[in-house]
């Protein structure tokens, strides 16, 4: 993993800063997350320098700087770049932290006289790193922790006293084993059993952050890997706890694991198919209610979880409300576990149940209600879909979602109508809206409000027999044409 670790690829950009900064006089090293990636030949995130110049000394050295910060951290804004990772370059003098009151951030900070003593406040030791660049000497790798030997063992271990370090701040609890999970390290058992000790110092941290952090673990490749380390380690209780319910509880006869189980297999899934962070969430919650559920049935000699979906929209909308989740995010993700257990037998399912279910998750959320059943299926041991129901489920969604031929496309409605007839509600509305639906279709341009409420008015002076022929004679028209629309999307999905 680590031959020709001296054969770095660092973007001009940043070799331009750490120059400009020693030509000044000053050092300048790259460090932490930087320095740890490219060691595992990965590229950076953001990119990282400390030097021992202050803070002013800096902004004197660059055009366009930033700083808004009690760290003495400068960032460098290049705006002309296309790369993210080099937009905002962050320089930072080499600093000693004081205590740490709020169990998150120093209550002040010192500069510090070495990058040696820099390291020191780091939180693991794959972090505290730092990378000289100088072209003279080529590249010098500062290792005062042992952090390259962790990288090349896969292990995420704190700097020193692990205690010390989570007691400092203590989203390190979570950050461990977000680290581990992006990287597929695993936490040192001295670490581990640390994370353990401190991790009521989580109640100081906002939920702001803690939700940060869940998200990349839920983001990552492997998303399981990371809810299970939290629930070693003491974490997901104050992060899910919700989810660690379903550990151990068996299921009915058409599961084979059990819900946690079940549950962060679907999550899998949704990772391997790389979906979006709000159906991968979807997926871990979608069976969060069954342990509150679950009722012995006598009669079927198993195990029921009656209205697991109903509850587990209301228990989803808790869990993501208190980790300050935003309100679009908590509603789509509530309505995808309320539904999930829609989608279960092409045969038993109607049109216009489907249709309900588009109303009811909205037409742009129907696809990803699709995705969660996929990743239900799957957690449940059970193979992928077969092709032809997949086929059916997708064109009678299709089927549900398209715009049909219909009067609602009009623009005008049966109570304008009324007001321009001075008619009450009726069959004469309806005869109406039919043959206005008749004349859009042949020229949609008609399909101005201008245009119809004036051919309201003309029709309205037509014999009520005349008018209930012409009215007839659309609607076979319009219901002729949504037969053939239906026929033209089952034979794109190829069913019947």
């Amino acid at each position: 993993m680590l031959d020709n670790e001296y054969n770095f690829d660092i973007p001009k950009e940043v070799l331009e800063v750490t120059e400009k900064i020693k030509r000044a006089g000053f050092g300048a090293y790259l460090v932490g997350g930087c320095v740890r990636d490219l060691l595992l030949h990965k590229k950076p995130k953001d990119w990282d320098v400390a030097t021992n110049a202050t803070p002013d000394e800096i902004q004197a050295l660059f055009k366009k700087t930033v700083y808004e910060n009690k760290f003495g951290t400068v960032a460098i804004v290049n705006e002309d770049v296309s790369d993210e990772t080099l937009k905002i370059i962050e320089i930072t003098p080499y600093r000693k932290d004081e205590k740490y009151s709020d169990k998150r951030h120093p209550d002040s900070v010192s500069f510090a006289g070495s990058i040696e003593e820099d390291l020191k406040r780091r939180d693991f030791t794959i972090n505290a790193l730092a990378l000289d660049v100088s072209g003279e000497t080529g590249f010098k790798i500062i290792d005062p922790f042992c952090g390259r030997a962790d990288i090349k063992g896969k292990v995420v271990k704190a700097v020193g006293n692990p205690d010390e370090r989570f007691s400092e701040d203590a989203l390190r609890t979570v950050r461990a084993v977000r680290i581990a999970t992006e990287l597929n390290f695993k936490i040192s058992h001295e670490t581990g059993e640390s994370i353990k000790n401190n991790i009521k110092l989580l109640d100081f941290i906002s939920k702001e952050r803690v939700r940060e952090e869940f998200t990349k673990i839920i983001m990552s490749d492997n998303p399981s890997n990371g809810m299970r380390m939290m629930n070693e380690f003491g974490v997901l209780k104050y992060v899910a706890h919700e989810t660690e319910e379903g550990i151990g509880v068996r299921q009915n006869k058409a599961h084979i694991y059990p819900v946690w189980d079940h549950l962060l297999k679907a999550l899998d899934y949704a990772a391997y198919k790389k979906w979006p962070f709000h159906v991968r969430l979807a997926a871990l919650l979608h069976d969060v209610a069954k342990p509150q559920t679950r009722r012995w049935s006598e009669e079927k000699e198993d195990w029921t979880f009656y209205g697991h979906d109903v509850v587990g929209a209301k228990i989803t909308e808790k869990l993501l409300s208190r980790l300050k989740f935003s309100k679009r995010t908590i509603d789509i993700v509530r309505k995808l576990v309320r539904y999930h257990m829609f989608f279960s037998d092409t045969e038993k399912i109607t049109l216009s149940a489907v249709r309900r279910i588009v109303r009811n998750v909205g037409p742009e959320n129907v696809w990803d209600l699709m995705k969660v059943r996929f990743c239900d299926r799957i957690g449940m041991g059970k193979p992928k879909e077969s092709p032809y129901r997949l086929r059916k489920y997708e064109a009678m969604i299709e089927e549900a979602m398209r715009d049909p031929i219909t009067v609602r496309m009009l623009k005008i409605d049966g109570n304008r109508i009324t007001e321009l007839l001075h008619v009450e509600p009726g069959p004469v509305i309806g005869q109406v809206l039919h043959v206005l639906l008749e004349e859009v279709l042949d020229d949609p341009k008609k399909n101005s409000a201008e245009w119809l409420e004036a051919r309201v008015k003309e029709l309205g002076k037509l014999p009520e027999e005349e008018l209930k022929k012409v009215g007839e004679r659309a609607k076979k028209t319009k219901e002729s044409l949504e037969e053939d629309e239906v026929k033209k999307i089952y034979k794109k999905w190829w069913v019947e």
